[in-house]
Parts: C-alpha cells; structure tokens; sequence
C-alpha cells in the first residue's frame, strides 16, 4: 500500500498569519503638512491612497484597483487610537479579516500622502489584495486602516470550485516541478471520483465545525481510514488541507510551496482525485479546504 497521507505542515502557519491573527503592518509615516477640514480629511486620505495605488511605489508596478471607504473600518480605526491591537480592533468593529495593516500619520492637519511621504508603508497600501479602508483622526494623528474582507464562497458554488480544483491540479501535473528536494516529471491527468470527494467533504466539514486544522480527525483516523469507511478500495491514498484560503488559487498556491503536499499533487501513483471545502463564519480559519488523492486497486 502506498500512503500519500502528509502530515501537518506549515500550511497551518500560513492560514493562522493570514487569516487568524492577520499578517499586521503597524507603520508610521510623516509628510509634508497639507491643510484640510475634518470634513474634507478622509475623503482625502482615501483619494491620495488611491492614487499611490495607481501609480505604485518605488520600483514596484502600481495599477492596484481602488480602495472603498468602510464605516467598520474607521471603526476600527477609532479602537486603534484608543490603544487595541489591530486584531482586536477588528473583531470590535465586526470586521473579519484575511489580509490587514495599520499606518499612522503624525502631523498637524492632515498629512499628504505621496509615494515619498509614505516611504515603507507605500508597499502595504499597493497590495492587491486589498479591497477597503477606514481612517480615524485625533489630536493631530490619524489612523488609516486597509483590509481585505473575509468573503468566502457560498454551497452553491461547491461544484464550480470542486472542477477548478481538479483542473489547478492538472495544470501543475502537465508540467515537471521541484518539490523541496524531489524533482517530478509531468505526469497523466487526475480525473474526478465523487467518493473521494464525499471523503473530502466530510473531513472539511468536521474541521470547520469542531475548529481545529489536522490531518488526523477528531477520532485520530487519517486519510487511509476514512477513505476505507467510505468504501473506496484503494492501492494509493493521499490528501492536502488548507484553510484561510477564500478561492481555489490561492490555496493550490499554498500546496504548491509546501514540499509534502507538492509531492502529492505530482505523484504518479495517484489517477483520480475529489476536493471539497466548509465554511464556518465563527471558526479560526473561516474556511478549510481538502483534497483527497487516490488509486483504486
């Protein structure tokens, strides 16, 4: 029997900076003073971001789309300036998060931002990834807050991401890769089996509503155990996790980079393949995915 099963890596690391405590920025810049209004501020603050995004940052391409004020989010500002960390000034706010940062402006007025003014917080402003922002002023420093929502995707579109999983994963499959120190040629495609995603599914399932992130269930059983409870009879078995991922790219991105569930996505011994996801708002991760890799005998 060959056993693809992996066991818990750095995938979890990755969800937990990016989704469950944040990868936080907390940035100060000063600038030239410009005087405004407090009307006029965050209007603004918001247009100067959108044009350092626009024209990006110093030796880095701009073109990021605009940003969106968020009421949360200058409500979360406000919880900055009186002392919370930015996590928690979220959660306060009602906002969940997947990717987040702080600045302060320091100055009298308002502060007018540039690519020069911002200096090292101009990369955190230009991510991609980041859709909205709220800002908060006080006693001559402001609070600006940008964050990309945590919107998963919804039941409905269980099948759509079930085959854009499969076709990630024989994208990377028609192609030779390096994974940690193992070298794969390109191999044959996976085709779908709906007991291995009924496997997937139920794994997905148990993490998200019980909160934890394991290859090992709740019962201590693994991939091997539960793909045989299933009834799926099989000569090879295997399977990758992520969580915190709210669209399929980005957790094959994870997979990709990790050596062990790499390995899985290119091994020959496998010939089909189901994946699945959960959702569970209240939960640390938000989100877990699964993919189970199999051969049958």
């Amino acid at each position: 029997m060959n056993s693809g099963s992996t066991p818990l890596t750095k995938k979890c690391e990755s969800w937990r900076n990016a989704a469950g405590s944040l990868a936080l920025a907390l940035l100060a810049a000063t600038g030239p003073v410009q005087a405004q209004s407090d009307s006029d501020r965050q209007p603004g603050l918001l247009r100067d971001i959108n044009a350092v995004r626009q024209q990006g940052c110093e030796g880095q391409a701009g073109k990021a789309a605009p940003l969106r004020e968020n009421a949360a989010l200058s409500a979360a500002a406000a919880r900055l300036a009186s002392g919370d960390r930015l996590d928690e000034a979220l959660k306060s706010a009602g906002y969940r998060a997947v990717n987040g940062a702080q600045i302060i402006l320091r100055g009298a007025g308002a502060t007018l931002l540039t690519r020069a003014s911002l200096g090292s917080s101009c990369s955190v402003l230009t991510q991609a990834d980041l859709t909205e922002a709220g800002f908060h002023h006080h006693a001559a420093q402001t609070w600006i807050v940008v964050a990309a929502p945590f919107m998963p995707p919804g039941a409905a579109q269980a099948d759509d991401l079930q085959s854009r999983v499969l076709a990630l994963v024989n994208e990377a499959r028609a192609q030779p890769r390096r994974c940690g120190n193992e070298t794969f040629p390109a191999t044959r495609p996976l085709h779908f089996n709906a007991k291995l995603r009924t496997v997937a599914a139920a794994h997905a399932a148990d993490m998200a509503r019980y909160n934890y992130f394991d290859h090992a269930g709740r019962d201590g059983n693994h991939v091997e155990e539960r793909a045989s409870s299933s009834g799926y009879r099989w000569r090879a078995i295997g399977e990758n996790i992520a969580a915190g991922h709210t669209m399929a790219e980005a957790a094959m991105q994870d997979w990709l980079q990790s050596p062990e569930h790499c390995a899985n996505v290119m091994s020959p011994a496998y010939t089909e393949m189901g994946a699945a996801f959960a959702v569970n708002n209240n939960s640390s991760a938000g989100i877990y995915w699964v993919k189970v890799f199999g051969a049958a005998r």
